[in-house]
């Protein structure tokens, strides 16, 4: 297994495919078995796909990132422009991605998009090693649900939601050279060496806790029988004060998360994350995640410094999560969520930093997301907000 990772700020889309790819071949020494995409959603979708193709055939999975993306060299924008490429050389293991447009049920796009990236690698009746998705906002629940309805709980699944520079909902995702608007995509990877997988996030629990007592879907209405936007006003010391009578409170609200308690990871419990979005006229909570009646919920709270060390802290856990002397790193990809990255924007570099000390230097690109999805440590994955999730692969 070989990693390589290039990238560029470069505004001319197709100029900044073929740039960025002639590079990655020189680093991989040859085509890669699997090409991973990430593009600030200001770059033409088509050229960079009609620029790509030429190159040739090999399993290509991406989408878009919010403001940039990030690498082994740094955070990498100009101006909101950038492009990420990582690619994977490893002729001894088989990657397959699968696609399917989510029309009326998401669970239904996810089966069949496994099973797609399942066929497409080759390996009909195996499990894979690691499942990476990517996918459109507003549905990761249901798609992670039909993708475990075809490969079980046992395999982890990680990635993120795409994202565009302004939440306006021009995100994309790729898919074998391919651009898509409402689809999932996912990679089937059966690599011949091993995948680590950890996620978690940059926050701690907070004294305040409550249960959700009336909640659809995406919304919040109560927490303790009282309109959700009031007790997180008062659990925050009147965070959203101005806000009560409705309003966009995403900015105001990424320090201060709700979490849901999943297990505990050693001494401290492990809890994802619900970003509150906006307030509605009666007081409820809009979130980027499902809640439902009974959601014992608790208050979380980050630090722009928890959030800066912890992306390295991540990727360690993955390592550590096999201790072998032997083991030796080849790169990673990493998904970094956008809210987070925009709190601490100007110490994106330290963020790059403690990942390329963790990974010893070798490569990895990560991409910023509106949604995380990772495998925590009892088998299970998850879908949540505010989130790290990292896939280390091993030489």
């Amino acid at each position: 297994m070989k990693t390589a990772t290039t990238w560029t700020t470069t505004r001319d889309s197709a100029r900044a495919a073929r740039e960025a790819y002639q590079g990655l071949l020189l680093e991989l020494g040859g085509a890669p078995s699997l090409l991973v995409v990430y593009a600030t959603s200001d770059h033409e979708s088509g050229a960079l796909m009609r620029a790509l193709r030429a190159f040739g055939p090999a399993p290509m999975h991406g989408g878009t990132s919010c403001r940039g993306v990030m690498s082994s060299a740094g955070f990498h924008s100009r101006d909101g422009t950038a492009l990420g490429l990582l690619g994977l050389r490893d002729p001894d293991g088989d990657f397959g991605v699968g696609v399917a447009e989510i029309v009326d049920d998401a669970r239904a796009a996810g089966e069949q998009a496994i099973r797609r990236a399942i066929a497409a690698a080759g390996r009909p009746g195996e499990l894979p090693e690691l499942v990476w998705l990517s996918g459109v906002p507003g549905h990761e629940e249901s798609v992670l649900l039909g993708i475990q309805d075809v490969i079980g709980h046992d395999v982890p699944i990680a990635g993120g939601s795409t994202a565009d520079n302004d939440v306006r909902g021009t995100w994309q995702q790729f898919a074998n050279h391919r651009a898509y608007t409402n689809a999932a995509v996912v990679t089937a990877m059966y690599p011949s060496t091993e995948v680590l997988v950890a996620f978690h996030s940059g926050y701690s629990p907070t004294v305040h806790h409550g249960v959700a007592t009336r909640a659809n879907g995406r919304v919040l209405h109560e927490i303790d029988h009282e309109p959700a936007a009031h007790v997180y006003n008062r659990w925050t010391n009147g965070l959203i004060e101005d806000f009560l009578g409705g309003g966009n409170v995403l900015a105001n609200t990424a320090m201060f998360p709700l979490g849901r308690r999943i297990e505990r990871i050693g001494p401290a419990p492990f809890h994802r994350l619900s970003h509150p979005d906006q307030v509605t006229p009666d007081g409820a909570l809009t979130l980027f995640t499902n809640i439902a009646k009974g959601d014992q919920l608790r208050l979380m709270t980050g630090t722009r410094e928890s959030l800066v060390t912890r992306a390295g802290r991540v990727a360690l856990a993955a390592l550590e999560s096999r201790r072998e002397e032997s083991l030796e790193v080849s790169g990673a990809l990493v998904v970094y969520c956008a809210g987070c990255m925009l709190a601490v924007q100007d110490d994106m570099n330290r963020v790059s930093a403690e990942l390329r000390r963790a990974l010893g230097g070798q490569p990895f690109l990560g991409t910023f997301t509106f949604g995380e999805q990772g495998c925590v440590t009892n088998g299970a994955s998850h879908h949540g907000n505010l989130m790290i999730s990292v896939a280390v692969f091993t030489r």
